[in-house]
């Protein structure tokens, strides 16, 4: 069973940086849209930035100019690079996929666990 796993979170300052990174955990023949959602306490869950294969990304407003979705195809890998972060970003941040595990196989969407990223004022 192919797992997305985050890495990178933690507690920082507002006004700092982090990098969240995504892998899956073993070789699959694809992936087609990666993306990254975040949960706050009490909150539903939110899109934070998504990336095609193709390289083409889609932002929520409230991190456009602050966070960059980048990801490395050839390591089935995204990337979400965080800046001038804010005491609001605080949520454990998703990794979110389609991956087609074999030529044979569906598209079929996974979840990552989840990494939390706190960011103190």
């Amino acid at each position: 069973q192919v797992q997305l796993v985050e890495s990178g979170g933690g507690l920082v300052q507002a006004g700092g940086s982090l990098r969240l990174s995504c892998a899956a955990s073993e070789r699959v023949f694809s992936i087609n849209i990666m993306g990254w959602y975040r949960q706050a306490p009490g909150k539903q869950r939110e899109l934070v930035a998504t990336i095609t294969s193709g390289g083409v990304t889609n932002y929520a407003d409230s991190v456009k100019g602050r966070f960059t979705i980048s990801r490395d195809n050839a390591k089935n890998t995204a990337y979400l690079q965080m800046d001038s972060l804010k005491p609001e970003d605080t949520a454990v941040y998703y990794c979110n996929a389609d991956v087609k595990t074999r030529w044979y196989s569906d598209l079929s969407n996974y979840w990552g666990r989840g990494t939390q990223v706190t960011v103190s004022s």
